[in-house]
């Protein structure tokens, strides 16, 4: 059978049946996606800069100060992970629906440029002209669904949910909160300060470890790309941690009456 004959004919775009034996069973959610990815920034941040900040005050001398630059830094690090992603998610809204009026504009007052570029999109994927002529057709006789094409093919845009930017600022904001609470716990609890920084660290790196495996579990990785994925983001939490700790203690030693 030619690859003519597969496709819908004029006005059969919207309503081309699928048989219910061919029907992909997995759901694919841009939604979904978006949470999972500000869930794995929120967390991994979370996790690296609060845990960095605190191993480098511990050369202080001071769980009392420990604390409370933790959770300025954790407060104030949310917040601002929040509003980050708010308006990023309300930029990427603002320029689709900028794009779509752009498109819409140009379907309504050069719709014979518009039909060129869906040919050179299908062109991409070796189909001629005659293959693809029914399917223009189609879209010719909805506009709406040829702007739709147009953004999701020519300009590889997807429309966000209006829900967006509130979702995603809650999620960035509360996974980076939980994750920099995590190296923080030891020092409510433990006097000593040494006890607390090193309890922090044990309980940090098998955090990282966890999460570093999981995010790369999620999105079905191999299971040596998993590990790789672990190691790597317990070797950028300790590098930024190490860093941090002897930055601040080599402050400290500069001020006048020490060593």
């Amino acid at each position: 059978m030619s690859r003519e004959a597969l496709l819908p004919k004029p006005g059969d775009y919207l309503t081309f049946p699928a048989s219910e034996s061919l029907r992909h069973p997995e759901k694919h959610s841009s939604d979904n996606g978006a949470v999972i990815r500000d869930t794995i920034i929120g967390f991994a941040d979370g996790l690296t800069v609060p845990f960095a900040l605190t191993a480098g005050l511990s050369s202080i001398g001071s769980t009392r100060l420990v604390i409370l630059g933790g959770l300025a830094e954790l407060f104030s690090g949310a917040i601002s992970m929040g509003l980050g992603a708010y308006l990023a998610a309300k930029t990427e809204a603002k320029t689709y629906e900028v794009e779509e009026l752009r498109e819409r504009r140009e379907v309504e007052e050069m719709p014979e440029a518009e039909e060129e570029e869906i040919y050179e999109i299908f062109d991409e994927y070796n189909l001629s002209r005659e293959t693809v002529r029914p399917l223009v057709e189609s879209l010719r006789q909805d506009k709406d669904m040829w702007v739709k094409f147009m953004m999701d093919f020519e300009l590889k845009l997807e429309k966000p949910a209006l829900n967006r930017a509130w979702i995603s600022a809650l999620v960035m904001g509360l996974s980076y909160f939980l994750g920099g609470l995590v190296p923080m716990l030891p020092y409510f609890f433990l006097d000593n300060i040494q006890h607390a920084l090193f309890t922090s660290i044990g309980i940090t790196v098998v955090v990282l470890l966890i999460f570093g495996y999981v995010k790369a579990s999620a999105t079905s990785c191999p299971r040596k790309t998993c590990w790789y994925s672990a190691f790597q983001t317990l070797l950028v939490g300790a590098l930024a941690a190490a860093t941090s700790y002897a930055i601040v203690r080599g402050v400290d030693s500069l001020k006048p009456g020490k060593a």
